[in-house]
């Protein structure tokens, strides 16, 4: 479990394909002080498992779907990763609960600067706002933010200059893919009501928002070699 917090920014060194998946090698710097092989790591928000630790690198296998439903099927060697730890069971509570299992995509289309505040817009697919609420809590790159606004295929929230200091949301440009999960209580909730009341639709399989899912060859991932 996450809790949407981010710790620190990882940068990534190197993308080999293995198979239909791939190893990703990320660089987290003093983060990788107490982590052990085995040991959960969201990156951008999805929840990964460490395979091999190099000093100051992790190593993480991404399969196949992992790429077709998040924003890895976008990354490149040297992209700079939000990278946050699995909370501890008497660890304390900042964020909101985070799964780190991404829910689709999203596209930023407008970004807005004024004094004290950046407004970043996001485009994704109705299946996903449906989900989301005024002021309500959402995950984007892994990072727990607060809903400003929710139209039926936009949603829209307001950043702090230390939130843009210490995550890749500093860098984002209109046009670029995040990663998206919804808020798990309120999918629990869906999921509840769906089966008494038939006006409630469940909550929806994972989506790649906007963007159309595709499998990914060898000649694919071949690109992300560094």
């Amino acid at each position: 479990m996450f809790t949407g917090i981010i710790e620190g920014l990882g940068e990534i060194r190197s993308i080999t394909p293995t198979g239909q998946s791939y190893k990703i090698l990320i660089d987290i710097g003093r983060l990788v002080s107490d982590v052990v092989i085995g040991d959960s790591i969201a990156v951008n928000g999805t929840c990964l498992t460490v395979t091999e630790i190099h000093k100051t690198m992790v190593a993480f296998d991404v399969i196949t779907e992992t790429v077709a439903l998040t924003s890895f099927s976008m990354v490149k060697v040297g992209d700079r990763v939000n990278i946050e730890k699995s909370m501890p069971a008497n660890g304390r509570f900042h964020g909101h609960v985070v799964a780190g299992h991404v829910d689709g995509t999203a596209r930023l289309i407008k970004r807005v600067k004024s004094p004290g505040q950046t407004s970043l817009t996001f485009e994704l697919s109705k299946e996903l706002t449906e989900q989301m609420i005024h002021k309500g809590s959402i995950t984007i790159d892994g990072i727990s933010l607060t809903l400003t606004e929710v139209t039926k295929k936009t949603f829209s929230v307001a950043l702090i200059p230390h939130t843009l200091l210490i995550t890749n949301l500093g860098v984002r440009k209109e046009g670029d893919l995040v990663n998206i999960e919804v808020d798990q209580m309120g999918k629990w909730v869906r999921k509840i009501l769906s089966a008494f009341i038939p006006e409630v639709p469940a909550p929806t399989e994972p989506t790649r928002g906007i963007v159309t899912p595709k499998g990914m060859s060898n000649e694919d991932l071949g690109r992300y070699l560094s």
